[in-house]
């Protein structure tokens, strides 16, 4: 499974003109199940978003996760968007190939399954909608802007 993590001042997403999901200071996670993901992998991956040390400590270090927010009085939240395009392969002319994304249907599957992991997990999960065309708005604070890969069996 793959990720993009920005790091946000506030994030939202709207479709069809309605806002289905917004946080304020969190993270903005893209997230793109590819073809042989598991729920293990989609498990490791928000382990590791959940600890990814991002957000500044009171000496201005990247030394807090969006968790220790909470701690500090701030409420980071998550942001969980399905974004397929991230597994695009630009290798070959013009035109991306997407082939190295799961299916529809087990995309759908896996990313229901890391949504509640992060629900259970964490204490502000805002998504959007699977499949939907949606428009995301994005502060992003730094720029901060990280891609993260879990691969089989890591």
């Amino acid at each position: 499974m793959l990720a993009l993590v920005q790091r946000a001042l506030r994030a939202q997403v709207v479709v069809d003109g309605l806002t289905v999901g917004k946080i304020d200071q969190g993270l903005l996670v893209l997230i793109c199940a590819e073809q042989g993901d598991s729920e293990a992998q989609g498990d490791k991956l928000l382990a590791k978003l959940l600890k990814l040390r991002i957000f500044s400590d009171t000496d201005g270090k990247m030394n807090r996760c969006v968790q220790d927010l909470d701690g500090a009085g701030l409420h980071g939240g998550l942001l969980i968007v399905s974004q397929f395009t991230l597994a695009a392969d630009t290798s070959s002319g013009n035109r991306p190939s997407f082939k190295g994304a799961a299916a529809p249907e087990e995309g759908r599957r896996l990313y229901d399954h890391f949504v509640a992991q992060a629900r259970a997990a964490h204490t502000i999960v805002q998504t959007g909608i699977f499949a939907a065309d949606m428009q995301v708005e994005l502060v992003n604070d730094g720029p901060v802007t990280i891609p993260v890969r879990v691969a089989p069996n890591t």
